[in-house]
Protein backbone atom coordinates (compact mmCIF):
# COMPACT_ATOMS: atom_id res chain seq x y z
CA UNK A 1 0.00 0.00 0.00
CA UNK A 2 2.86 2.39 0.84
CA UNK A 3 3.95 2.35 -2.80
CA UNK A 4 0.66 4.01 -3.76
CA UNK A 5 0.45 6.37 -0.78
CA UNK A 6 3.09 8.83 -1.97
CA UNK A 7 1.63 9.25 -5.51
CA UNK A 8 -1.85 9.56 -4.03
CA UNK A 9 -0.66 12.12 -1.51
CA UNK A 10 1.13 14.12 -4.24
CA UNK A 11 -2.00 14.09 -6.39
CA UNK A 12 -4.22 15.24 -3.53
CA UNK A 13 -1.87 18.02 -2.40
CA UNK A 14 -1.54 19.13 -6.01
CA UNK A 15 -5.32 19.23 -6.40
CA UNK A 16 -5.69 21.20 -3.19
CA UNK A 17 -3.35 23.92 -4.46
CA UNK A 18 -4.78 23.77 -8.00
CA UNK A 19 -8.30 24.24 -6.62
CA UNK A 20 -7.50 27.03 -4.16
CA UNK A 21 -4.92 29.21 -5.93
CA UNK A 22 -6.86 30.03 -9.13
CA UNK A 23 -10.16 30.36 -7.22
CA UNK A 24 -9.14 32.52 -4.27
CA UNK A 25 -9.47 35.86 -6.07
CA UNK A 26 -12.94 34.90 -7.33
CA UNK A 27 -13.96 33.74 -3.86
CA UNK A 28 -12.87 37.05 -2.35
CA UNK A 29 -14.75 38.97 -5.02
CA UNK A 30 -18.04 37.07 -5.07
CA UNK A 31 -18.43 35.99 -1.45
CA UNK A 32 -16.97 39.00 0.32
CA UNK A 33 -17.39 41.81 -2.21
CA UNK A 34 -13.69 42.61 -2.41
CA UNK A 35 -12.61 45.22 -4.97
CA UNK A 36 -9.68 44.63 -7.30
CA UNK A 37 -7.37 46.66 -5.05
CA UNK A 38 -8.57 44.81 -1.96
CA UNK A 39 -8.00 41.45 -3.66
CA UNK A 40 -4.45 42.51 -4.47
CA UNK A 41 -3.70 43.51 -0.88
CA UNK A 42 -5.30 40.41 0.63
CA UNK A 43 -3.40 38.09 -1.70
CA UNK A 44 -0.15 39.94 -1.00
CA UNK A 45 -0.60 39.60 2.78
CA UNK A 46 -1.61 35.96 2.37
CA UNK A 47 1.52 35.24 0.32
CA UNK A 48 3.72 36.90 2.94
CA UNK A 49 2.17 34.60 5.54
CA UNK A 50 2.88 31.62 3.30
CA UNK A 51 6.48 32.79 2.83
CA UNK A 52 7.06 32.94 6.59
CA UNK A 53 5.32 29.61 7.20
CA UNK A 54 7.52 27.99 4.53
CA UNK A 55 10.55 28.88 6.64
CA UNK A 56 9.24 28.43 10.19
CA UNK A 57 7.44 25.08 9.83
CA UNK A 58 10.29 23.33 7.95
CA UNK A 59 12.75 24.60 10.57
CA UNK A 60 10.70 22.87 13.29
CA UNK A 61 10.45 19.73 11.15
CA UNK A 62 14.22 19.66 10.62
CA UNK A 63 14.90 19.96 14.34
CA UNK A 64 12.58 17.06 15.13
CA UNK A 65 13.28 15.06 11.92
CA UNK A 66 9.52 14.75 11.55
CA UNK A 67 7.87 15.90 8.33
CA UNK A 68 4.66 13.87 8.44
CA UNK A 69 3.09 15.50 11.51
CA UNK A 70 3.44 19.01 9.98
CA UNK A 71 1.87 17.52 6.83
CA UNK A 72 -1.03 16.26 8.90
CA UNK A 73 -1.38 19.65 10.57
CA UNK A 74 -1.44 21.34 7.15
CA UNK A 75 -4.31 19.10 6.07
CA UNK A 76 -6.23 19.87 9.28
CA UNK A 77 -5.61 23.61 8.88
CA UNK A 78 -6.86 23.46 5.29
CA UNK A 79 -10.07 21.85 6.49
CA UNK A 80 -10.39 24.54 9.16
CA UNK A 81 -9.71 27.23 6.55
CA UNK A 82 -12.56 26.22 4.25
CA UNK A 83 -14.95 25.81 7.18
CA UNK A 84 -14.18 29.33 8.44
CA UNK A 85 -14.33 30.83 4.93
CA UNK A 86 -17.80 29.33 4.56
CA UNK A 87 -18.96 31.03 7.76
CA UNK A 88 -17.12 34.36 7.95
CA UNK A 89 -18.85 37.24 6.15
CA UNK A 90 -16.45 40.22 6.40
CA UNK A 91 -13.26 40.79 4.43
CA UNK A 92 -11.06 41.84 7.41
CA UNK A 93 -11.85 38.59 9.22
CA UNK A 94 -11.22 36.62 6.04
CA UNK A 95 -7.80 38.29 5.75
CA UNK A 96 -6.93 37.34 9.34
CA UNK A 97 -8.00 33.76 8.71
CA UNK A 98 -5.92 33.53 5.53
CA UNK A 99 -2.86 34.84 7.36
CA UNK A 100 -3.18 32.77 10.55
CA UNK A 101 -4.56 29.55 9.05
CA UNK A 102 -4.02 29.72 5.29
CA UNK A 103 -0.28 30.39 5.37
CA UNK A 104 0.66 27.34 7.49
CA UNK A 105 -1.91 25.23 5.64
CA UNK A 106 0.03 25.70 2.41
CA UNK A 107 3.25 23.99 3.50
CA UNK A 108 1.91 20.44 3.19
CA UNK A 109 3.34 19.81 -0.26
CA UNK A 110 6.76 21.08 0.91
CA UNK A 111 6.68 18.63 3.81
CA UNK A 112 5.90 15.77 1.44
CA UNK A 113 9.03 16.42 -0.61
CA UNK A 114 11.07 16.97 2.55
CA UNK A 115 9.84 13.63 3.90
CA UNK A 116 10.83 11.89 0.66
CA UNK A 117 14.32 13.35 0.85
CA UNK A 118 14.69 12.40 4.52
CA UNK A 119 13.46 8.87 3.75
CA UNK A 120 16.24 8.42 1.20
CA UNK A 121 14.31 8.90 -2.06
CA UNK A 122 16.55 9.41 -5.06
CA UNK A 123 16.29 12.59 -7.18
CA UNK A 124 14.53 10.67 -9.96
CA UNK A 125 11.85 9.50 -7.51
CA UNK A 126 11.34 13.05 -6.23
CA UNK A 127 11.04 14.43 -9.77
CA UNK A 128 8.53 11.68 -10.63
CA UNK A 129 6.48 12.74 -7.61
CA UNK A 130 6.70 16.34 -8.81
CA UNK A 131 5.31 15.16 -12.16
CA UNK A 132 2.22 13.86 -10.35
CA UNK A 133 1.69 17.34 -8.89
CA UNK A 134 1.81 18.68 -12.46
CA UNK A 135 -0.89 16.18 -13.43
CA UNK A 136 -3.04 17.70 -10.70
CA UNK A 137 -2.38 21.17 -12.09
CA UNK A 138 -3.46 20.06 -15.57
CA UNK A 139 -6.81 18.84 -14.24
CA UNK A 140 -7.32 21.09 -11.21
CA UNK A 141 -8.05 24.60 -12.62
CA UNK A 142 -10.54 23.36 -15.27
CA UNK A 143 -12.30 21.24 -12.62
CA UNK A 144 -12.43 24.22 -10.26
CA UNK A 145 -13.90 26.39 -13.02
CA UNK A 146 -16.57 23.80 -13.78
CA UNK A 147 -17.47 23.41 -10.10
CA UNK A 148 -17.82 27.17 -9.66
CA UNK A 149 -19.75 27.53 -12.91
CA UNK A 150 -22.23 24.75 -12.10
CA UNK A 151 -22.68 25.09 -8.35
CA UNK A 152 -21.38 28.53 -7.40
CA UNK A 153 -18.23 29.75 -5.60
CA UNK A 154 -19.11 28.15 -2.25
CA UNK A 155 -19.04 24.73 -3.89
CA UNK A 156 -15.29 24.98 -4.48
CA UNK A 157 -14.84 25.33 -0.71
CA UNK A 158 -16.60 21.99 -0.29
CA UNK A 159 -14.36 20.45 -2.96
CA UNK A 160 -11.22 21.76 -1.23
CA UNK A 161 -12.51 20.41 2.08
CA UNK A 162 -13.00 16.95 0.59
CA UNK A 163 -9.47 17.00 -0.83
CA UNK A 164 -8.17 18.10 2.60
CA UNK A 165 -9.90 15.09 4.17
CA UNK A 166 -8.17 12.85 1.63
CA UNK A 167 -4.83 14.48 2.51
CA UNK A 168 -5.45 13.87 6.21
CA UNK A 169 -6.31 10.21 5.55
CA UNK A 170 -3.26 9.52 3.34
CA UNK A 171 -0.93 11.30 5.78
CA UNK A 172 -2.25 9.27 8.71
CA UNK A 173 -1.59 6.09 6.74
CA UNK A 174 1.94 7.30 5.97
CA UNK A 175 2.52 8.03 9.66
CA UNK A 176 1.32 4.56 10.61
CA UNK A 177 3.61 2.99 8.01
CA UNK A 178 6.54 5.07 9.22
CA UNK A 179 5.95 3.99 12.82
CA UNK A 180 5.72 0.35 11.74
CA UNK A 181 9.09 0.70 9.98
CA UNK A 182 10.64 2.23 13.10
CA UNK A 183 9.28 -0.54 15.32
CA UNK A 184 10.80 -3.08 12.95
CA UNK A 185 14.22 -1.43 13.43
CA UNK A 186 14.18 -0.24 9.82
CA UNK A 187 14.19 3.56 10.20
CA UNK A 188 14.20 5.81 7.19
CA UNK A 189 17.69 6.93 6.30
CA UNK A 190 18.86 10.15 4.72
CA UNK A 191 19.85 10.30 1.08
CA UNK A 192 23.29 8.88 0.26
CA UNK A 193 26.20 11.25 0.75
CA UNK A 194 27.26 10.99 -2.89
CA UNK A 195 24.03 12.75 -3.88
CA UNK A 196 24.96 15.81 -1.84
CA UNK A 197 26.30 18.89 -3.62
CA UNK A 198 28.29 20.99 -1.14
CA UNK A 199 28.31 24.49 -2.61
CA UNK A 200 28.93 26.37 0.62
CA UNK A 201 27.05 29.47 1.72
CA UNK A 202 28.16 31.52 -1.29
CA UNK A 203 27.04 28.82 -3.71
CA UNK A 204 23.67 28.47 -1.99
CA UNK A 205 23.12 32.24 -2.17
CA UNK A 206 24.07 32.27 -5.86
CA UNK A 207 21.75 29.40 -6.78
CA UNK A 208 18.89 30.89 -4.76
CA UNK A 209 19.30 34.25 -6.51
CA UNK A 210 19.40 32.52 -9.89
CA UNK A 211 16.22 30.59 -9.14
CA UNK A 212 14.37 33.72 -8.08
CA UNK A 213 15.12 35.12 -11.56
CA UNK A 214 14.18 31.86 -13.30
CA UNK A 215 10.95 31.57 -11.35
CA UNK A 216 10.13 35.21 -12.14
CA UNK A 217 10.49 34.70 -15.88
CA UNK A 218 8.49 31.48 -15.77
CA UNK A 219 5.67 33.12 -13.81
CA UNK A 220 5.69 36.14 -16.13
CA UNK A 221 5.40 34.15 -19.33
CA UNK A 222 2.58 32.04 -17.93
CA UNK A 223 0.49 34.93 -16.59
CA UNK A 224 1.18 37.41 -19.43
CA UNK A 225 0.63 35.15 -22.44
CA UNK A 226 -3.16 35.56 -22.44
CA UNK A 227 -2.71 39.34 -22.80
CA UNK A 228 0.24 39.20 -25.20
CA UNK A 229 -1.30 36.85 -27.76
CA UNK A 230 -4.37 38.92 -28.75
CA UNK A 231 -2.88 42.39 -28.22
CA UNK A 232 0.58 41.97 -29.76
CA UNK A 233 0.63 38.77 -31.83
CA UNK A 234 -2.82 39.67 -33.15
CA UNK A 235 -4.45 36.25 -32.99
CA UNK A 236 -7.41 35.01 -30.98
CA UNK A 237 -6.91 34.66 -27.24
CA UNK A 238 -7.96 31.02 -27.50
CA UNK A 239 -4.49 30.29 -28.88
CA UNK A 240 -2.97 31.43 -25.61
CA UNK A 241 -5.15 28.90 -23.82
CA UNK A 242 -4.14 26.20 -26.29
CA UNK A 243 -0.46 27.05 -25.85
CA UNK A 244 -0.68 26.95 -22.06
CA UNK A 245 -2.63 23.69 -22.24
CA UNK A 246 -0.02 22.11 -24.52
CA UNK A 247 2.77 23.30 -22.20
CA UNK A 248 0.98 21.85 -19.17
CA UNK A 249 0.44 18.56 -20.97
CA UNK A 250 4.09 18.35 -22.00
CA UNK A 251 5.33 19.15 -18.48
CA UNK A 252 4.53 15.66 -17.22
CA UNK A 253 6.58 13.67 -19.77
CA UNK A 254 9.31 16.31 -19.60
CA UNK A 255 9.55 15.89 -15.83
CA UNK A 256 9.65 12.11 -16.14
CA UNK A 257 12.40 12.28 -18.77
CA UNK A 258 14.50 14.76 -16.82
CA UNK A 259 13.97 12.64 -13.70
CA UNK A 260 15.59 9.69 -15.43
CA UNK A 261 18.45 11.89 -16.61
CA UNK A 262 19.26 12.86 -13.00
CA UNK A 263 20.59 9.32 -12.61
CA UNK A 264 23.25 10.00 -15.27
CA UNK A 265 23.90 13.74 -15.28
CA UNK A 266 24.42 16.41 -12.65
CA UNK A 267 21.54 18.57 -11.52
CA UNK A 268 23.47 21.73 -12.36
CA UNK A 269 24.11 20.49 -15.90
CA UNK A 270 20.42 19.69 -16.45
CA UNK A 271 19.44 23.12 -15.12
CA UNK A 272 21.79 24.66 -17.70
CA UNK A 273 19.94 22.89 -20.53
CA UNK A 274 16.65 24.16 -19.16
CA UNK A 275 17.98 27.72 -19.03
CA UNK A 276 19.10 27.47 -22.64
CA UNK A 277 15.68 26.14 -23.65
CA UNK A 278 14.06 29.02 -21.76
CA UNK A 279 16.19 31.65 -23.49
CA UNK A 280 15.27 30.30 -26.93
CA UNK A 281 11.60 30.04 -25.89
CA UNK A 282 11.32 33.63 -24.70
CA UNK A 283 13.12 34.98 -27.78
CA UNK A 284 10.87 32.84 -29.95
CA UNK A 285 7.70 34.13 -28.29
CA UNK A 286 8.97 37.71 -28.67
CA UNK A 287 9.33 37.14 -32.42
CA UNK A 288 6.28 34.93 -33.05
CA UNK A 289 3.62 36.18 -35.49
CA UNK A 290 1.28 33.20 -35.74
CA UNK A 291 -0.23 30.35 -33.72
CA UNK A 292 1.72 27.38 -35.06
CA UNK A 293 5.18 28.55 -34.00
CA UNK A 294 3.69 29.56 -30.65
CA UNK A 295 2.44 26.02 -30.10
CA UNK A 296 5.69 24.43 -31.31
CA UNK A 297 7.69 26.57 -28.88
CA UNK A 298 5.86 24.97 -25.95
CA UNK A 299 8.22 21.99 -26.19
CA UNK A 300 11.03 24.31 -25.08
CA UNK A 301 8.77 25.85 -22.46
CA UNK A 302 8.02 22.43 -20.98
CA UNK A 303 11.70 21.50 -20.85
CA UNK A 304 12.52 24.81 -19.21
CA UNK A 305 9.88 24.20 -16.54
CA UNK A 306 11.01 20.58 -16.02
CA UNK A 307 14.43 21.85 -15.02
CA UNK A 308 13.20 24.71 -12.85
CA UNK A 309 10.24 22.89 -11.30
CA UNK A 310 11.67 19.37 -11.05
CA UNK A 311 15.45 19.29 -11.03
CA UNK A 312 15.52 22.60 -9.19
CA UNK A 313 13.78 21.01 -6.22
CA UNK A 314 16.29 18.16 -6.02
CA UNK A 315 19.18 20.60 -6.51
CA UNK A 316 18.17 22.55 -3.41
CA UNK A 317 17.82 19.30 -1.47
CA UNK A 318 21.31 18.24 -2.57
CA UNK A 319 23.06 21.48 -1.67
CA UNK A 320 21.29 22.01 1.71
CA UNK A 321 21.41 18.94 3.99
CA UNK A 322 18.24 19.88 5.92
CA UNK A 323 15.26 18.56 3.90
CA UNK A 324 12.71 20.95 5.37
CA UNK A 325 14.81 24.08 4.96
CA UNK A 326 15.95 23.17 1.44
CA UNK A 327 12.43 22.43 0.20
CA UNK A 328 10.94 25.48 1.91
CA UNK A 329 13.64 27.75 0.49
CA UNK A 330 13.05 26.37 -3.00
CA UNK A 331 9.29 26.91 -2.71
CA UNK A 332 9.88 30.49 -1.62
CA UNK A 333 11.92 31.27 -4.73
CA UNK A 334 8.64 30.81 -6.59
CA UNK A 335 6.86 33.26 -4.29
CA UNK A 336 9.54 35.93 -4.62
CA UNK A 337 9.76 35.32 -8.37
CA UNK A 338 6.01 35.86 -8.69
CA UNK A 339 6.43 39.27 -7.01
CA UNK A 340 9.18 40.21 -9.49
CA UNK A 341 6.98 39.20 -12.42
CA UNK A 342 4.89 42.34 -11.87
CA UNK A 343 7.64 44.79 -12.93
CA UNK A 344 8.49 42.55 -15.88
CA UNK A 345 4.91 42.80 -17.12
CA UNK A 346 4.89 46.58 -16.57
CA UNK A 347 7.99 46.75 -18.77
CA UNK A 348 5.81 45.70 -21.70
CA UNK A 349 4.10 49.08 -21.75
CA UNK A 350 7.10 51.23 -20.88
CA UNK A 351 9.41 50.78 -23.89
CA UNK A 352 9.25 51.30 -27.64
CA UNK A 353 9.33 47.53 -28.10
CA UNK A 354 5.91 47.26 -26.46
CA UNK A 355 4.84 43.98 -24.91
CA UNK A 356 7.57 42.09 -26.74
CA UNK A 357 10.01 43.80 -24.36
CA UNK A 358 8.64 41.65 -21.53
CA UNK A 359 9.76 38.46 -23.26
CA UNK A 360 13.10 39.97 -24.28
CA UNK A 361 13.58 40.83 -20.60
CA UNK A 362 12.65 37.25 -19.64
CA UNK A 363 15.32 35.94 -22.02
CA UNK A 364 17.89 38.35 -20.58
CA UNK A 365 17.10 37.46 -16.96
CA UNK A 366 17.23 33.74 -17.80
CA UNK A 367 20.68 34.33 -19.28
CA UNK A 368 21.71 36.12 -16.08
CA UNK A 369 20.36 33.17 -14.07
CA UNK A 370 22.34 30.79 -16.26
CA UNK A 371 25.56 32.76 -15.68
CA UNK A 372 24.95 32.81 -11.92
CA UNK A 373 24.42 29.04 -11.88
CA UNK A 374 27.63 28.66 -13.89
CA UNK A 375 29.45 30.72 -11.26
CA UNK A 376 27.97 28.54 -8.51
CA UNK A 377 29.16 25.43 -10.35
CA UNK A 378 32.69 26.82 -10.62
CA UNK A 379 32.57 27.68 -6.92
CA UNK A 380 31.66 24.05 -6.20
CA UNK A 381 34.55 22.64 -8.24
CA UNK A 382 37.01 25.07 -6.66
CA UNK A 383 35.89 24.04 -3.16
CA UNK A 384 36.27 20.32 -3.80
CA UNK A 385 40.09 20.23 -4.19
CA UNK A 386 40.53 22.57 -1.23
CA UNK A 387 38.37 20.38 1.00
CA UNK A 388 40.10 17.18 -0.12
CA UNK A 389 43.50 18.76 0.61
CA UNK A 390 42.49 19.94 4.08
CA UNK A 391 44.18 17.96 6.88
CA UNK A 392 42.04 15.50 8.78
CA UNK A 393 41.13 16.41 12.35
Amino acid sequence: MNRFLVPTSALMWGLQIAFLSPSLALILSTLYGATTAEIGWVLAIYNVSGFIASLVVPAWADRHLDYLRPMLLSGALTLLLVLVLAVVTTLPLVTIVLVVVGGPAGVGISMLFAHLRHAGARPSQIVDTRAIVSVAWVAGPPMATLIIGWFGPRAILLAIGLVALANIATTMLMIRGHRAALSADDPSTPAPADEELPLGKIGVVLVTAAFVLLQATNATSMSFLAVYVPQTVGIDVVWAGVALGVAAGLEVPALMIVGRLTERYSSLGLIVTSCLAGIVYYLGVAAVTGPFLLIALQVLNAWCFAGIGGVGLTLFQQMIPRPGLSTGLYMNTRRVGAVLSGPLIVLGGATVLGQRATFFACALLTLVGLLIIGAAGRHSTSRAPAESAAPAR
